[in-house]
């Protein structure tokens, strides 16, 4: 149901704020050096293990799995249905990481040395253009959903996987529409971004980075492999 889409994807906005928390808390306790980012972006990784795990619904996995459906019934009620899951849980996604921004914002009146951390990283969502934020966010949106496709077979692998693809996407620096957006809040609620730049430089580029990638590069390319016979059935079920 639609509320139950917004309570899960409101825990997962708030748990993918566990990334930028675990990324902070890990590059205040390591001294600088050139080796220091390969250890830190293991602190990406956290947010989606907690997501992902439990079973919490996040706007760039649904990418894959409702695409397909849709790509094989090509009805009205299928896209409409993925409609509402996708407006419902990137609103709830991105309601979480602003809640949680929020809550780091007020922490870091308490431990300014992490306050510090946390805007050194939180500053880098705004540093590409337009352009450049869109394929950096592809790049994740394809990752993402290669990992979303990789993890029914992964059986006991799934950990690693998770933290191998998401690792990826840190270490890249590549734009992740609900990460992104604790960090993207954070510096708004600081006062050193305005609602201007955090559409225009990150929320709409982002977004369209993710979707494309995600739907484009892996769904539309690896429908093919799902038997499509699935939906006739269902469609004769229904009948």
């Amino acid at each position: 149901s639609t509320a139950a889409l917004v309570w899960s994807g409101l825990a997962a906005g708030l748990s993918m704020g566990f990334s930028f928390l675990m990324e902070g808390l890990l590059s205040l306790h390591i001294p600088e050096a050139g080796w220091k980012p390969l250890v830190t972006k293991f602190g990406y990784c956290m947010g989606f293990l907690i997501v992902v795990l439990g079973r919490q619904q996040l706007f760039t996995e649904n990418t894959l799995t409702p695409v397909l459906h849709l790509l094989h019934c090509r009805n009205r009620h299928t896209l409409v249905q993925t409609l509402r899951l996708w407006v419902t849980v990137l609103a709830a996604n991105v309601a979480g990481a602003a809640v949680f921004a929020m809550l780091m914002h007020a922490m870091g009146y308490f431990q300014a040395d992490l306050q510090a951390e946390l805007s050194q990283i939180a500053a880098k969502v705004y540093a590409s253009s337009f352009v450049a934020t869109v394929l950096s966010g592809l790049f994740a949106g394809w990752l993402i959903a290669l990992m979303v496709w990789l993890l029914p077979f992964a059986e006991t692998g799934r950990v690693a996987i998770i933290i191998l693809v998401t690792y990826v996407i840190g270490l890249g620096g590549f734009a992740h529409i609900i990460a992104g957006s604790v960090n993207a809040f954070y510096v708004l609620m600081a006062g050193d971004a305005s609602l201007i730049l955090f559409m225009t430089r990150f929320l709409v580029p982002t977004l369209l980075g993710n979707i494309v990638g995600g739907v484009a590069f892996v769904a539309a390319i690896n429908h093919a492999q799902v038997d499509p016979e699935s939906c006739r059935s269902e469609d004769h079920a229904g009948a």
